[in-house]
């Protein structure tokens, strides 16, 4: 009798396990909290790179850590909501040089394959990327930064995520081509453009009410 006692005391934590694990390797989908959210990019201007960032989007991350074949990423942008700190610039960046937001008001990015990294925090997720009806394909060096519960002040925040995401793309592959030449030479603009993409999100299941909003039609 000691012996099965024994033999069970044993066990008992494997067995606790094995019910817990499929609950922490299932896939949980996460939504872009907007307010704490960036979706910037950086582009030489001149003799500096000038930032600007997207202030309406939506975005969904469906992420198992222990399964990154089973994850995705979908981003949607609203390129109307450019800013990047100057009206007149914005509004030349929203005309037909540019963006073009009249005819294609939405940036989209969906992935396509989440491969892993140098560890456990880093990975590569590849995807299509479409500005102004042109689709190619990108490469985003990833790294998770966490998750957990969140409360502050004894009030639930819900199952929270970070992660930070860059590419580099070139502006012309997608029919971005304005620029100008300077009369001592050279060009205005630099062509490749740096996508930074900085994620706070929360998961599906427990959504902090007005987190997020979703882009406008």
């Amino acid at each position: 009798m000691k012996s099965s006692r024994r033999t069970f005391r044993l066990m008992l934590p494997l067995l606790l396990l094995a019910i817990a694990a499929p609950a922490f390797a299932e896939v949980k989908t996460f939504n872009f909290d907007r307010s704490h959210t960036e979706v910037g990019f950086n582009v030489r201007h001149f003799f500096t790179k000038v930032h600007g960032r997207f202030t309406d989007f939506t975005g969904s991350i469906k992420y198992d850590p222990q399964s990154l074949a089973t994850s995705s990423v979908m981003v949607t942008i609203r390129d109307t909501s450019i800013n990047t700190a100057n009206d007149r610039r914005d509004n030349h960046l929203r005309t037909q040089d540019f963006f073009w937001t009249e005819k294609y008001p939405n940036i989209t990015f969906v992935s396509t394959k989440i491969v892993p990294g140098s560890d456990a925090s880093h990975f590569k997720v590849e995807g299509d990327l479409t500005i102004r009806d042109v689709t190619k394909p990108v490469v985003l060096d990833a790294e998770f930064l966490g998750m957990g519960p969140v409360s502050i002040d004894k009030h639930e925040m819900g199952l929270q995520a970070g992660w930070l995401a860059t590419t580099t793309v070139r502006r012309q592959d997608f029919g971005i081509v304005w620029n100008k030449t300077l009369d001592q030479g050279g060009m205005m603009l630099g062509d490749d453009v740096e996508i930074v993409l900085q994620v706070a999100a929360f998961n599906n299941d427990a959504a902090p009410a007005g987190a997020a909003a979703p882009a406008k039609k």
